[in-house]
């Protein structure tokens, strides 16, 4: 969904009968984002993982997967309501303990560059051929889950579905998809 920006500064969205204001700011000349941090805000974080954690508590996975860093306490908010599930984190640099990773990079909205992704060999003998589901706080193009889903394919895991806080925009599709709320783009 997208508005017209006419110097809107906040938009007040409704999570599922909680609502919060969340500033907008530009991200080009002609497209405005509202920005949405869970990092910190440990109350909408668990907020989050348990709305989120009802709706995905019957999709058959073995794993939730992630990017680093602002949906690692969100991934393990939504484990912990789901009885000590597990997560992976796709990390966005190499470390000297790392063996074997995997690396992919990604192309975000919100970033100028883009970013590196990595998956350690050490968690990818956990989830090899394993059932994944993959989580971030906000999906827009769905560059992330996309840069994710090459490394899971090449791993040979299966994809159960996704799940984010917020849809924001309509470029990707909400087939397997579980979320809390579409959330708009600001154009003009």
């Amino acid at each position: 969904m997208e508005i017209k920006y006419t110097g809107q500064e906040y938009y007040d969205i409704n999570l599922n009968g909680r609502v919060e204001r969340l500033p907008i700011s530009a991200v080009t000349p002609t497209l405005h984002i509202a920005g949405f941090v869970l990092l910190g805000n440990t109350n909408l974080t668990n907020y989050c993982a348990k709305v989120l954690a009802e709706k995905i508590k019957d999709v058959d996975f073995d794993y939730i997967v992630c990017p680093e860093a602002k949906t690692l306490p969100l991934a393990q908010s939504i484990c912990t309501y789901l009885g000590e599930k597990e997560f992976i984190v796709f990390r966005k640099g190499l470390k000297a303990y790392m063996v074997n990773p995997i690396v992919t990079e990604v192309k975000s909205i919100t970033t100028e560059n883009s970013q590196k992704m990595v998956v350690d060999g050490v968690d990818v003998e956990k989830i090899k051929g394993k059932k994944v589901l993959v989580l971030d706080d906000v999906v827009s193009t769905g560059g992330t889950f996309k840069a994710m889903e090459q490394v899971l394919n090449q791993i040979g895991c299966k994809i159960s579905g996704y799940a984010t806080v917020l849809r924001e925009g309509e470029d990707f599709p909400t087939e397997k998809l579980y979320y809390i709320q579409d959330l708009p783009l600001w154009v003009g």
